[in-house]
């Protein structure tokens, strides 16, 4: 059997775990914004145990921007800032990876999912199965036999492959979900779509003509108000491609070794654990048995008194 890759996306689950715990974040004694830090030790927790994983790497966004602010100015301009306690708790993130002995991806100028397009695509090249954990769309077009999109759905897994791409949208090859995404736009980075083309007329176009780029060139030939639209987008459209393509030749040294699990540094992890009063992971790491402790217990244990929470 395949040994199998684990490439997590870490900006995709910082978010999450922030909105998710917003109403009633965690807070240590100190009064510090815990939630982060702690919904990202759950999953790890759980994705170990659950998956045992052979190998496994998380891929941050790197300061500065990426290489597609310089094709596209307003590329992501219209997110709102960071908020102030997911930059505070990307550092104890990090800490927490040191400690547990898996290694951060970064690159400068490149996004995460640039990072894990290209070790994915050399890790199905040595013969590894490859499950890249993100709920992003645009992971789509990485999808191929050796390597799927892992998604938690609740307490259970989705596993997105080739066949879950076609029976989504109709079209058997992945890679053509980055021309979907061309045409149909994402929002959530500041692309245009082509106008009056969503999801559902993306993907159609796609399973008829292909490419964006014959898409663009058949235009006169798809007729109407679409083929109109897609001729007048023009040259936007291939721009809107290479922006949704994702990059599979970023350099980094893809290393088995150095992806390889190993066991973690419990002195880091146990110093880490009491500072941010993650008291059940304490348990569990002191003991055989994983301690079975709700979030609900967890947030209770680690709310602060009246006169920090008044600070």
């Amino acid at each position: 059997m395949s040994k199998r890759l684990f490439l997590v996306d870490a900006y995709a689950l910082i978010f999450k775990y922030y909105y998710a715990f917003m109403g009633r974040p965690m807070r240590n004694r100190d009064g510090v914004n815990t939630s982060v830090v702690y919904g990202f030790t759950k999953f790890l927790r759980d994705i170990l145990k659950r998956e045992k994983p052979d190998m496994l790497g998380v891929a941050f966004d790197p300061p500065g921007g990426c290489f597609r602010r310089e094709i596209f100015g307003e590329y992501k301009a219209n997110r709102p800032p960071t908020p102030e306690d997911i930059k505070l708790s990307v550092p104890y993130v990090k800490r927490l990876l040191e400690a547990m002995r898996i290694p951060v991806l970064e690159v400068a100028g490149f996004e995460a999912d640039d990072v894990i397009g290209t070790l994915a695509k050399r890790g199905g090249e040595a013969g590894f199965k490859v499950f890249m954990v993100s709920p992003d769309k645009d992971y789509g077009q990485l999808v191929d036999e050796n390597c799927v999109i892992y998604r938690q759905k609740g307490d259970s897994v989705e596993i997105v492959d080739c066949a879950a791409i076609e029976a989504k949208y109709g079209f058997s090859d992945p890679a053509l979900v980055c021309d979907m995404l061309a045409l149909w736009g994402d929002a959530s980075d500041n692309i245009a779509g082509v106008p009056g083309i969503g999801e559902k007329g993306a993907s159609k176009l796609v399973r008829e003509w292909g490419t964006a780029e014959n898409i663009l060139a058949n235009a006169d030939k798809i007729g109407g108000k679409t083929g109109k639209n897609i001729s007048e987008w023009g040259e936007r459209l291939l721009v809107a491609k290479s922006l949704t393509a994702i990059r599979r030749d970023v350099p980094i040294e893809f290393s088995e070794a150095e992806l390889t699990m190993c066991a973690p540094n419990k002195t880091a992890l146990r110093e880490l654990y009491r500072e941010l009063n993650f008291s059940s992971f304490l348990r569990e790491l002191e003991s055989a048995e994983p301690a079975k402790v709700s979030v609900v217990q967890e947030v209770a244990e680690v709310q602060p008194t009246d006169a920090v929470r008044k600070k």
